[in-house]
């Protein structure tokens, strides 16, 4: 059986299931440190600082020196988690990020908070839609987006074991715990969570569960709809996109910038390998402000916007 969410399924806050993480790993390695810019109740680590108080450090509003401490913790041994606002996290230290972290290959696990559109009503300068485009551009930068708390928990333990620099994109909004056959997470893989054979919807993030309730509407309408979740945007599962290619169409979507992300990797591979039509669903640029669900809504990224995608594709394949 497919992976779906119902109505009534419970919410969860992947920020939870990161913490919770963190901390467990922390008790069995003393490598494990917390590095915060002045965020620890946003990262919702007090219970981490309490637990460990001489292993989490709080540098203040200063992303870029967060950054570089990250990075000469990682040089003397340690597994720095550095958590912060995405929106600030990558924009104010970009530098730090690809210099001391990615070319340096420092091995540093950068975890942006609050990423896309979380932050809502406080407009522009606090949503971070451009930093899947940022982060998979840098090389030696792995990138992984989690669409439930049970892919949260496994990313960051797959982090942990990684060597070398991650970016590890959560966000605040409530979603629901997957259904899935696979208790296997690996970084650079993908999953099949709905199959189908028409179109592949490829999302990530909070995307993933909104795709199912679309696959669950075109399948209504005589559409067979594969849904996969593609966690890691970099290094992309490029086995797993020839398959989706095989179907003829293509959807992507993404709560993020249309250009260079997730839209913007499987399209780079499509245009070489497997050329199919596509749409990329994501924000076009700057964004007005509202809520969050109401800018979720007004660019298409529900299940109503999806399966209208889905159909558009499949009308440009016909």
């Amino acid at each position: 059986m497919g992976a779906d969410t119902k109505s009534n399924a419970a919410l969860f806050d992947c920020r939870d299931a990161y913490v919770r993480t963190v901390e467990e790993l922390a008790v069995t390695d003393d490598r494990i440190v917390a590095v915060v810019n002045d965020s620890v109740g946003s990262s919702k680590l007090g219970k981490f600082r309490e637990r460990f108080p001489n292993r989490l450090i709080n540098v203040g509003i200063a992303e870029q020196n967060m950054v570089g401490v990250g990075a000469g913790l990682a040089n003397g041994g340690k597994i720095p988690f550095v958590s912060g606002a995405s929106c600030f996290l990558t924009a104010r230290a970009m530098e730090q990020i690809k210099a001391d972290c990615a070319y340096s290959n420092a091995n540093v696990k950068l975890c942006g908070i609050s990423s896309g559109v979380a932050y809502g009503e406080l407009g522009a300068t606090h949503h971070s839609i451009e930093d899947i485009a940022w982060l998979r551009a840098i090389d030696g930068m792995t990138v992984i987006v989690p669409s439930d708390p049970w892919e949260t928990e496994q990313a960051i333990r797959a982090a942990a074991s990684h060597d070398g620099p991650v970016y590890i994109r959560l966000s605040r909004m409530p979603v629901p715990a997957l259904e899935r056959t696979s208790t296997r997470f690996e970084i650079g893989k993908g999953e099949v969570l709905h199959e189908g054979a028409d179109v592949a919807i490829i999302a990530n993030g909070t995307m993933v569960h909104r795709a199912l309730k679309a696959a669950a509407a075109l399948k209504d309408g005589g559409v067979g709809a594969r849904v996969i979740n593609m966690a890691t945007v970099s290094p992309i599962d490029k086995d797993l996109l020839a398959d989706a290619a095989a179907t003829g169409a293509i959807v992507t979507v993404e709560e993020g910038l249309k250009q260079g992300g997730l839209g913007g990797a499987v399209a780079e591979f499509c245009a070489e390998s497997a050329p199919v039509p596509m749409r990329i669903l994501g924000f076009p640029g700057f964004l007005p402000t509202g809520s969050a669900s109401w800018l979720l809504d007004e660019f298409g990224l529900n299940a109503a916007g999806i399966a209208s995608a889905a159909r558009e594709v499949l009308d440009k394949r016909a």
